[in-house]
């Protein structure tokens, strides 16, 4: 169950230890006795409570997952993984405290998983001052800005840079170039208002409306007057708690005239698609980092993920039916974990005096292949920025389904780099 990872500026052992090779390569013995026997320990930053812990939840059963698969396996360098979870309620300072405790309390070699981009923000300088290396499952353009440090990395999941300007000419093709916009209004939202807002332009297209809304907000109606009558697309994107009843809102708002909607699946995860209310969506498309439903040409890395994190083919837990992953999301776990094993095998990680090799080897990971550690899909990742490039998908809602429309390639995604953390002493 190893993933082909390509580096491109190591040695021929740091190659095969990033790609996977070692199964078959006379090195191997060098990885099955490791110099120490103590766990290589992972601290998870989870969002158990506040408005992320639906994506929590997920985000531990997924890191669970591949821990045990990567254990299962024989470790890294011969050492168990040991997850060290701590909630951080989806808060800035609470996450910074995590981080800090991650560092002086438990000992941890890493700090991983965080996902609201408020929250890496808060996090991400405490793990530079504590030299802690910080992989983060988050989707803001934060890292790739040049905003954070050397410490932090996102090698596990896309931004929304890169995501709504690989999104804008589907948008623009098929849809309509009128554009009201609607975003939580804290940073992930805005990096899709200010992004979008420029993809949508190169194609010709405007913004009618830019329609910020509280996060924690959990009545929306009195919002939707805001939308100008000559929108032709709608653009949503809500997170939290009450995605459910704004999706409902804005149904009940337009009734049966509504405009072309393209929504990103953040204002559904974790919400049956079946629920009453949602039928208007009939018809209507979605961003998905990694497509919730089986679809006919599943891959059998896909397959094997659903099965590992115990999730069916409409993307619901398979032991309740009405308990819904955040599929779109989730996955940069799994992925993210993979990626820190190949680079810990690349630089030979024995505890935290290696963690700038660490992050070397990290940085110096390029080509990332398909496969079982990697099943969204084959990646590009830029050492210079931290950043990981990679497909991203357009679902249509068919008969209460999301059915894939369209893929676009890796080189959509790109963009000129806005910084270069190699430059950056430890």
């Amino acid at each position: 169950m190893s993933q082909k990872v390509i580096t491109n500026r190591r040695t021929l052992l740091k190659s095969a230890a990033a790609g996977g090779l070692l199964a078959a390569s006379p090195l191997l013995g060098r990885y099955a006795s490791a110099q120490s026997a103590a766990p290589i320990k992972i601290g998870f930053q989870q969002h158990s409570t506040g408005i992320g812990a639906a994506y929590g939840r997920w985000y531990g059963r997924t890191t669970d997952a591949a821990a045990k698969l990567i254990n299962d396996a024989g470790g890294i360098n011969g050492r168990p993984l040991e997850i060290i979870a701590e909630d951080d309620g989806t808060d800035p300072k609470r996450g910074a405290e995590v981080v800090e405790k991650f560092a002086n309390q438990h000992g941890c070699d890493v700090a991983f998983g965080t996902l609201f981009s408020h929250v890496v923000f808060g996090s991400a300088p405490a793990a530079g001052e504590l030299k802690i290396p910080y992989y983060v499952v988050s989707e803001g353009h934060h890292v790739a800005s040049g905003a954070l440090n050397r410490y932090t990395m996102q090698p596990g999941i896309t931004d929304v840079k890169s995501q709504v300007q690989a999104m804008a000419p589907f948008v623009a093709a098929n849809l309509g170039k009128k554009v009201t916009m609607v975003f939580p209004d804290f940073a992930f939202g805005h990096d899709h208002r200010d992004f979008f807002s420029e993809a949508i332009e190169r194609q010709g297209g405007e913004v009618l409306a830019k329609i910020a809304i509280p996060p924690t907000e959990t009545s929306f109606t009195k919002y939707f007057p805001q939308i100008p009558r000559d929108t032709e697309v709608l653009y949503h994107v809500m997170v939290g708690p009450a995605v459910l009843t704004f999706v409902k809102e804005l149904g009940e708002f337009f009734g049966p005239s509504r405009p072309e909607i393209f929504g990103f699946i953040d204002s559904l995860e974790a919400v049956d698609l079946a629920s009453p209310g949602l039928e208007f969506l009939e018809g209507t498309y979605f961003w998905e980092g990694n497509p919730r439903y089986a679809q006919a040409n599943q891959s059998e890395y896909d397959k094997a993920f659903r099965a590992a994190v115990g999730v069916d083919e409409n993307g619901a837990s398979v032991s309740d039916r009405k308990d819904v992953s955040t599929y779109a999301h989730m996955f940069g776990c799994w992925e993210t974990l993979h990626i820190i094993k190949a680079a810990m095998e690349a630089a030979d990680y024995q505890g935290p005096g290696d963690r700038a090799k660490l992050i070397e080897a990290t940085e110096a990971i390029s080509i990332i292949q398909e496969g079982p550690g990697h099943p969204q899909g084959a990646k590009v990742f830029n050492g210079k920025t931290h950043q990981v490039f990679g497909h991203q998908y357009i679902s249509r809602v068919e008969d209460g389904k999301l059915v894939l429309a369209h893929t676009t390639s890796i080189a959509d995604t790109f963009y000129p780099d806005e910084v270069d953390y190699t430059t950056q002493s430890f």
